[in-house]
């Protein structure tokens, strides 16, 4: 590779050089095919070369300063945007490697998906093309000061007036207040508000409304309009995540959303076609939710395994140079699941796109059959997928060491940026919860697998629960249909226990509700084993259906081992459920991912260089392509502000008087 002739340190160069991997093959399969390989790579050098969105001082700046340096970004990359005629797929790879966040972010993910899957035709071709060029900038208000997920509970109101056909909305309580949209506090000059319509005096529940915000002469709040940023967060300094009031606003009808609910002239309300057919854009977000963990998760692995290939400490056992970090069996078992974990979710955001996209079709014809399946996968998943990303990226801060908490190492930032994907578009929990409704559902309705859905073709009424695994040996763990089986059994498992406990409350005198939250633990469980399964199975099932090939196709096997073994090992509890598996059985797992670590441990830096992330869009000192990492570190700190001045301010402020004495006394 021409990037192997550039200078590097020894260590790198030698794992390098000694790496019977195709990087170009494997970048292929992260990316999904050579066609959008070929497009990021083309992509990015125009983000890079771009002084605009230079991320050099971004880890000194104030939140104002990030706050103005990532409005700046936003109006050069929708100018970008129109000047290259990017595609949609090229408009994400340009702001995935701008890396921060940008506060027109929000336009792009939710007010434009929002008006394209509920809007009728005629409200399209009123907003579309004003959002879709910019003219107007969207965001998207559901989330309230005292409500969240739970959308029948949100107490902004939006109530139809029919002598004038026009919506009052209103936000009659404190808590009613809508808090946290990001590009709402200072960006956006219209929002979709997700309110309850109520039509003469009854509560037809929650819908979506476009309202204008701000001036479009001098963006200004309009009247009845309160509106302001929320204050510092734990990261997102660059969005301006919002809070609204509204005070009995009117708006004209069709700007209710109305392609599926809808409120003719007189008041008269036309139910949709399926009670949950809106909920389109939330199902959208998830799903990019789960696409973006893995590259998370990618990006803070490359740079803890770079870093710690380079990093030495402790003495060596042969009297030559100290021991590399990643040569500890301790920090390999911390590593490289992570690097197994990573592919997985990677592997998993293309089989939730491609799934996304079928079943939107579907209902583009108006077949709502699968939408339960989206939305108790996506619901899941995202669940699953921001947890395991958000968790992993932070073992790779504790992975560096003390560099690792400097905002130079880089890792900080993206933990930030990612961990509010736990929360944001549905709390784990609760997502978690609505997956187990589902499969609730469909284990009770006992079933035969050809009536149900791949994944979930282990809960049907004729799937085998097999006594006892039939693993004698630690090589058996590497066969991918023993560890499938194994997850299918443990999900099969945890669902049957949540079950039990749920119909054993409700014979016990306690309502359906009360039944179900006495067994909401339980069914966590099973929905976190169900997710585990379906991210293993996607993961095997893109290798396999890859054309990765001799020492490729041989590491992603041993990767998928590798994460199929050590959930095992972390959930060995529920994978012996009911004696499936012996403390023998699990015993040889270990034995297995043992000596899985070892042989991933010599393909450890090619596996992430094959994530091709630019240093510039790694922004860290300690995981730079060359590893020359103290260098960089070094030159950070000399950069910093504060040490413009040898002798700072605080010194006149307040050192002196309590230090001008000490030269008399020594």
């Amino acid at each position: 590779m021409a990037a192997a002739k550039r200078f590097m340190v020894e260590e790198l160069r030698r794992e390098r050089e000694a790496s019977s991997l195709n990087i170009s093959e494997l970048t292929t399969f992260v990316d999904g095919g050579e066609m959008f390989s070929e497009k990021r790579r083309g992509t990015y050098p125009k983000v890079i070369e771009d002084p605009v969105f230079s991320m050099a001082n971004s880890y000194f700046m104030s939140r104002e300063e990030s706050f103005d340096d990532s409005m700046k970004k936003s109006v050069r990359y929708v100018q970008r945007k129109k000047e290259l005629a990017l595609d949609p797929f090229e408009s994400r790879v340009f702001k995935d490697a701008i890396t921060e966040d940008l506060p027109i972010a929000l336009h792009e993910s939710m007010f434009i998906p929002t008006l394209q899957g509920q809007g009728t035709p005629e409200q399209q071709e009123k907003w579309l093309s004003l959002a879709k060029d910019y003219k107007i900038i969207g965001a998207y208000a559901q989330t309230e000061l005292g409500h969240g997920t739970y959308l029948r509970g949100l107490e902004t109101i939006a109530t139809y007036d029919p002598s004038r056909q026009e919506f009052v909305l209103d936000s009659p309580t404190l808590t009613a207040t809508k808090w946290w949209p990001g590009s709402l506090g200072h960006t956006a000059t219209h929002t979709v508000v997700v309110a309850r319509l109520i039509i003469k005096g009854v509560d037809r529940g929650p819908h979506s409304f476009i309202v204008q915000l701000r001036s479009l002469e001098d963006h200004t709040p309009l009247p009845g309009i309160e509106v302001g940023d929320i204050g510092p967060k734990y990261g997102y300094f660059g969005m301006d995540n919002g809070f609204l009031r509204m005070d009995k606003i009117r708006i004209p009808r069709d700007q209710m959303l109305m392609k599926y609910s809808k409120v003719l002239p007189d008041g008269t309300f036309v139910k949709p076609p399926v009670a949950k057919a809106a909920y389109g854009t939330m199902v959208g977000i998830r799903c990019g939710i789960v696409i973006y963990s893995g590259r998370g998760l990618a990006r803070a692995v490359t740079i803890a395994t770079r870093y710690s290939v380079v990093r030495r400490q402790g003495e060596s056992s042969t009297g030559g140079p100290e021991v590399q970090v990643m040569d500890y069996q301790t920090q390999q078992h911390k590593l490289l699941p992570l690097i197994a974990t990573a592919y997985a979710l990677i592997s998993t955001g293309q089989f939730m796109l491609r799934m996304y996209m079928q079943i939107q079709s579907e209902i583009m014809e108006g077949n709502f059959s699968s939408l339960p399946e989206l939305h108790a996968t996506s619901s899941g998943l995202k669940a699953f997928c921001s947890f395991a990303a958000a968790q992993g990226i932070e073992l790779c801060r504790l992975a560096c060491g003390g560099h690792g908490y400097s905002l130079a190492s880089g890792i900080p930032h993206i933990f930030v940026q990612y961990a509010p994907a736990m929360t944001y578009e549905g709390e784990n929990t609760v997502l978690y919860l609505q997956t187990a409704r589902y499969l609730n559902k469909l284990y009770s309705q006992k079933l035969p697998s050809s009536g149900l859905a791949d994944n979930v073709a282990y809960l049907a009424s004729n799937y085998t629960l097999q006594k006892r695994s039939p693993v004698r040996t630690a090589q058996q763990f590497l066969d991918p249909h023993v560890l499938l089986e194994a997850y299918r059994q443990r999900a099969r498992r945890m669902v049957a226990i949540a079950v039990t406990r749920f119909e054993n409350g409700k014979r016990s005198g306690l309502s359906q509700s009360d039944a179900w939250s006495s067994s909401t633990c339980d069914w966590i469980t099973a929905s976190n084993a169900h997710c585990h399964y379906v991210v293993l199975k996607s993961f095997y099932s893109a290798v396999q259906s890859s054309d990765l090939t001799g020492s490729n196709r041989a590491m992603m096997d041993a990767l998928c081992a590798l994460y199929g073994v050590f959930g095992i090992t972390k959930y060995s509890g529920e994978f012996m459920t009911d004696g499936y598996m012996s403390s023998e059985q699990v015993a040889l797992a270990r034995d297995q991912l043992y000596s899985l670590l070892s042989t991933v441990r010599k393909e450890a830096v090619p596996l992430v260089d094959a994530f091709d992330f630019p240093d510039e869009t790694l922004n860290s000192a300690l995981g730079r392509y060359d590893g020359d990492v103290y260098t960089h570190l070094y030159k950070w700190a000399q950069r910093a502000p504060r040490n413009k001045k040898k002798v700072h301010d605080v010194y006149e402020k307040y050192l002196k008087g309590m230090l001008k004495q000490t030269k008399a006394k020594l």
